[in-house]
């Protein structure tokens, strides 16, 4: 674990599916101790694109590595008390369900707050916890539509989603923010929390730049300005056999770098042009398309212009830097695992690595929590 930042600390997690679990995992990550709670059939992301011989899908391994899980059905007495009892002797309870579910199970905020006073429950939803949209459906690209996320993105013709997820990956890590703090301020006070978090406000949270532009009657656009594609010093360029490179050459040093190593300082004046900068995007792309990567990557090695190659997937795990800052393990061999570890580096120390999820029985976690 990162250096026992959360050795003690208990969760409950109760979501399914990416931010919950997400979340969660980053707790276990820091030293929490994690025990899922899936109903009967499991969590639906079990099944979630293919699985594996042990029937289980790899994006569900991988998000609930380091857990414990237990089955139990909260629509019946007897589950319901045993769930009663870990809220009871838990820190921290994560869940995902639409607003209203769990008080239509006997487990509302008043019911929690009785069993645990000093409870930090963090409901993760769509749209949270009020509003007009509290209990509509929605997904990452629809959170990220609504939120402002898409707005600005992709070409002049259409914006373009995101991939990893942008709004389940972030709304995670605000929840680990939030309820460290929460648990924080637990320490001080002894007062629990409930903490309300949405996935689409997470991505509107970030939107203060663009829509004070947009207010000015300057949205950022698709294509059409600095951050979006329509400047040549920060761009993805083609090269001759079909792979990409990444140009961030925002400041005029890195700009001039650049230009130099092409033998185009006569481009260097150029990088205020106003935007879109198509001209000027179209002849540093046919400069960069003349030759393939290899001849880029070595031509700019040695150059700090902040130029990168769009690495191919299955060549992240072994990338030089990748490779010695450890964050990346890959497992088995018939049906391999890559799995990213927490980024994160406690005085020191290397990433934590995380054992496989495992299915345990409620009962036997009661009773070591009634011990410990």
């Amino acid at each position: 674990m990162t250096g026992g930042l959360l050795d003690g600390i208990r969760v409950l997690d109760l979501s399914q599916y990416l931010p919950g679990p997400f979340a969660a995992q980053m707790l276990s990550d820091m030293g929490a101790e994690v025990v899922k709670v899936e109903p009967p059939t499991g969590d639906p992301m079990r099944r979630l694109g293919g699985t594996d011989p042990d029937g289980l899908a790899p994006a569900y391994k991988l998000v609930n590595a380091g857990k414990a899980v237990v089955l139990l059905d909260l629509k019946q007495a007897a589950d319901r008390t045993s769930f009663e009892s870990l809220v009871r002797a838990a820190d921290v309870l994560v869940e995902s369900y639409r607003p209203g579910t769990l008080d239509r199970l006997g487990l509302s905020r008043a019911r929690l707050g009785e069993l645990n006073p000093g409870l930090v429950h963090a409901a993760l939803s769509g749209w949270g916890q009020d509003g007009p949209y509290r209990l509509r459906a929605g997904h990452d690209i629809n959170y990220m539509a609504l939120g402002g996320g898409l707005a600005s993105s992709g070409t002049a013709g259409a914006p373009a989603m995101a991939h990893p997820p942008v709004a389940d990956h972030a709304a995670a890590i605000q929840t680990v923010a939030a309820v460290s703090a929460a648990l924080f301020r637990r320490g001080r006070t002894g007062q629990g929390a409930f903490l309300d978090l949405s996935l689409m406000e997470t991505v509107l949270g970030w939107q203060s730049w663009p829509l004070t532009l947009a207010r000015r009657g300057a949205p950022p656009r698709p294509a059409g300005d600095l951050l979006t594609g329509g400047a040549a010093c920060y761009q993805i360029y083609r090269t001759a056999d079909g792979r990409f490179v990444s140009l961030g050459a925002i400041e005029e040093k890195f700009w001039a770098a650049f230009c130099a190593t092409l033998g185009r300082p006569d481009w260097t004046p150029r990088q205020f042009e106003p935007m879109p900068q198509r001209d000027l995007i179209r002849e540093v792309s046919g400069a960069v398309a003349a030759e393939p990567l290899a001849h880029w990557e070595a031509l700019f090695a040695g150059v700090d212009c902040c130029f990168e190659t769009v690495a191919e997937l299955a060549d992240v795990p072994a990338h030089p830097h990748v490779a010695a800052r450890g964050q990346v393990r890959v497992s088995g061999d018939a049906e391999p695992l890559v799995e990213t570890l927490f980024g994160l580096r406690v005085d020191g120390g290397p990433p934590p690595a995380r054992p496989p999820l495992r299915q345990v029985d409620a009962e036997a976690v009661l009773d070591r929590w009634k011990t410990a």
